[in-house]
């Protein structure tokens, strides 16, 4: 029922300008990731970064990103958009309740959104994670810019350093997602059960059925956005916990100098602090995965009314 090419233009938009908001956190929790022990406090870092490297410092790397973010999300957002309709349909098929079959076809299309998008964005992540931390004491090698950082990764670690951490960051995002977009469905049930209703999918109210007990409603817009923005929150703020380790894994391995594996990573992060040294940075990672996760799906629930060749009711 969407215009897919309104949805895709309008999409690549609106993300952009997300991602444009949040870019400073990512920045900030990256530096915190590869930083030497001690590490500063999320507030030091970011004070220490302003003062000795400008405001500008918060957006290196950024071009790069939000050239590889444009194709990425669109592989995310065909990925989630086909796995959900088919999943979800095969489970209602296969005679499973409409709450079971949601959560199963969230969880599905986000493992499959997550694989898809990582085949553009690992090199694209190598690249401005490089940058991000190019002042870094920890940075052995100079860039002048994204397309140079391509050119002298390739040259020297091939094909294989563009792709440094794919399988982390496969183990990272795609769990994630799939706990994020289950947990998501979830969460606004649980909501709207708390607040007394029930709200029924379109085939029910169809047949008049009302076996939730409750009131049947039709929520006004602006009470289906502040649901969403909550239960989104919820979701990334989990998210963002329980990945933490494996999203600072995956960093170090993308950014660190040298022949980084899984287990040499983890030993190094080992020595320097222990579990705590792995959870470095988690402070900008939850503020950015609950703050981006909230506009993010009421920018995606907002875009999918948009491109809606026909505005019946209301995306849930």
């Amino acid at each position: 029922m969407l215009d897919k090419s309104r949805f895709f233009l309008l999409g690549a938009a609106l993300f952009s300008a997300v991602s444009t908001a949040l870019y400073p956190a990512v920045v900030l929790k990256t530096r915190l990731q590869v930083s030497k022990p001690p590490p500063p406090s999320a507030c030091a870092a970011a004070a220490a970064i302003l003062r000795h490297e400008g405001l500008l410092a918060f957006y290196r790397g950024f071009a790069t990103s939000l050239a590889g973010t444009i194709p990425a999300r669109a592989l995310y957002m065909a990925a989630l958009e086909v796995t959900k309709s088919a999943v979800g349909s095969t489970a209602l098929s296969l005679g499973l309740p409409e709450p079971a079959a949601s959560t199963a076809a969230g969880a599905a299309a986000g493992l499959s959104a997550a694989v898809a998008a990582q085949v553009v964005w690992t090199p694209v992540d190598v690249i401005s994670q490089r940058l991000m931390v190019q002042r870094c004491h920890l940075q052995g090698s100079k860039y002048l810019g994204g397309l140079d950082a391509f050119r002298k990764i390739l040259s020297c670690e091939g094909i294989r350093g563009l792709y440094r951490g794919f399988g982390m960051s496969i183990l990272t995002y795609a769990p994630s997602n799939a706990m994020w977009w289950a947990s998501y469905s979830l969460s606004q049930r649980i909501i709207w059960g708390g607040l007394g209703y029930y709200y029924l999918n379109r085939q029910e109210e169809e047949k008049g059925r009302n076996d939730g007990g409750g009131e049947v409603i039709r929520p006004g817009y602006g009470a289906v956005v502040v649901v969403q923005g909550v239960s989104a929150a919820m979701a990334g703020g989990a998210a963002a916990v329980v990945t933490m380790p494996l999203d600072t894994i995956k960093t170090r391995m993308q950014v660190m100098e040298g022949r980084m594996t899984i287990g040499r990573t983890v030993r190094n992060l080992m020595r320097e602090g222990g579990w705590g040294a792995c959870y470095r940075g988690l402070g900008p990672r939850w503020a950015s995965m609950s703050v981006s996760a909230t506009t993010m799906i009421t920018t995606y629930e907002f875009l999918k009314r948009l491109s809606a060749k026909r505005q019946e009711g209301l995306a849930t």
